[in-house]
């Protein structure tokens, strides 16, 4: 049976719990098992009478008296502003009920241990994964979660000289109050999840809550490779709370740790000194990693692991499943999975790291078009379109790219590959990066992810028969 973390403080209090999916359920599991009185419900009736085999109390949020309730713990995919907030959290406000999530919740239980925080629009589940990585490999006594991997109440609780690596999305910094971080990164800034925060100024401002009361020594580790994160950069610089760290893959950045030509420079104490080529880590390629891991290099100084462990650790970097993962070859052509690529950004990183590309994109648009993307479809030998987004995806890219819609990502799979062959290029990748939500087809990217390497495994198979 899994420990859940204690929230001590919630004994005995009538807490409600609304969505009950991969974070949501855990921690109606954790507030009961905390002696929290629960309240807890979810608009989609098969995840209700889920909780209620496991013994989780059910109540309707929807017609509950707010005047019993002290906190609402609200899962973080549902609205609580824009576009409109969702009726629960809308009669919880005006109540005048707290609204938080689950990482609010380990905050308040989890005093003693370290918290570094990871954000931003991409990289961000791998620079978590790095950061996680690096600082085991160091030695630390490290838990994972938030955005990624374990939800935040099932981690390992921590004592002192402990850390907690949380990956942040804009959603869950709202939600989340207590937490200073030791080491807050922010990536980088592009428009996503607009309808969520009325607009690319309020999506910005969550971003940046990342570094919300932080003082000296905590550090600030910020991409300056974008407008809006050069700015965030420029002021924090310029108030002096925290210490500051710039981290480029495009520039050289003084006092920063930046890789141009994909040597990790660490300038950090004015030397400039060489850390680590960034080239020959199989499982960071492309510029973009570049980014990650001068982020998580910038992270693991300021914690204060030296420099050639830093390294080392890097080098000895497993990957992340989902982002630019390899999941077989044959016949001298690579499948790769980057279903996390799930904004037509990320997509772009992707499309950067190869040079014959078979590429399987579509599934549900998200805000935006795809300019990202066009500096690099000239490596585009062919493009295959998938769910709902093939109509809109087909007309921007008509005249760009060669294309076929597929419907569905077997029939994808299948074409990409086939026409792999028949090319005989050198170096082919069939890429699954989707510049798209799953929610068309699939229950999430992870499941979009694992049924390509499914189907990958079935051709394999099929190839393989006499």
């Amino acid at each position: 049976m899994t420990r859940m973390i204690n929230c001590f403080y919630m004994e005995g209090l009538p807490v409600a719990v609304m969505g009950l999916g991969k974070s949501g359920l855990p921690t109606a599991k954790a507030l009961m098992e905390s002696g929290a009185e629960v309240w807890a419900w979810d608009d989609d009736r098969m995840k209700r009478d889920e909780a209620a085999a496991e013994g989780v109390p059910l109540v309707d949020l929807t017609r509950c008296d707010w005047r019993e309730v002290t906190t609402l713990v609200l899962s973080p995919g549902i609205p609580h502003t824009h576009p409109k907030p969702h009726p629960v959290a809308a009669a919880a406000r005006a109540a005048d009920v707290e609204i938080i999530g689950d990482i609010e919740l380990l905050a308040r239980a989890q005093r003693e241990p370290a918290y570094v925080g990871i954000t931003g629009t991409n990289g961000k589940s791998t620079t978590t994964a790095l950061i996680g990585h690096v600082l085991r490999q160091a030695g630390r006594d490290v838990e994972v979660g938030g955005n990624i991997g374990k939800p935040a109440l099932t981690l390992n609780a921590l004592g002192e000289g402990g850390i907690y690596v949380l990956e942040m999305s804009s959603y869950q910094i709202e939600l989340t109050v207590s937490i200073t971080f030791d080491v807050a990164v922010l990536l980088n800034i592009t428009p996503d999840h607009l309808g969520r925060h009325g607009g690319m100024e309020g999506y910005v401002a969550a971003k940046r809550r990342i570094f919300h009361r932080q003082t000296k020594p905590r550090a600030a580790v910020i991409g300056v490779d974008d407008d809006y994160c050069r700015r965030i950069h420029a002021d924090l610089e310029l108030t002096g709370d925290q210490r500051v760290f710039a981290i480029s893959s495009e520039i050289v950045v003084k006092g920063g740790v930046y890789a141009p030509e994909g040597v990790l420079i660490d300038d950090t104490d004015g030397a400039a000194a060489p850390a680590l080529d960034l080239r020959e880590v199989g499982t960071l390629p492309g510029r973009h990693n570049w980014q990650n891991a001068a982020a998580a290099y910038a992270a693991a100084r300021a914690i204060g692991i030296a420099p050639p462990v830093i390294a080392q650790c890097i080098r000895s970097y497993p990957g992340l499943k989902h982002r630019q993962e390899q999941v077989a070859a044959m016949d001298g052509i690579r499948f790769v999975n980057d279903s996390k690529a799930t904004n037509a950004d990320a997509a772009s990183k992707a499309l950067a790291s190869y040079d014959a590309i078979y590429w399987i994109a579509g599934g549900r648009p998200k805000e935006g078009g795809l300019d990202a993307l066009y500096p690099y479809l000239g490596r585009v030998r062919r493009c295959f379109l998938i769910g709902e987004a093939s109509e809109r995806f087909a007309r921007e890219l008509a005249g760009k790219v060669e294309l076929e819609q597929c419907g569905d990502l077997g029939t994808a799979v299948a074409r990409a590959y086939a026409a792999a062959r028949a090319d005989k290029a050198d170096d082919a990748v069939v890429l699954l990066s989707p510049a798209c939500a799953s929610f068309d087809q699939f229950a999430d990217f992870e499941a979009r992810g694992e049924a390509f390497r499914t189907l990958v495994a079935d051709l394999k198979r099929a190839e393989a028969r006499p």
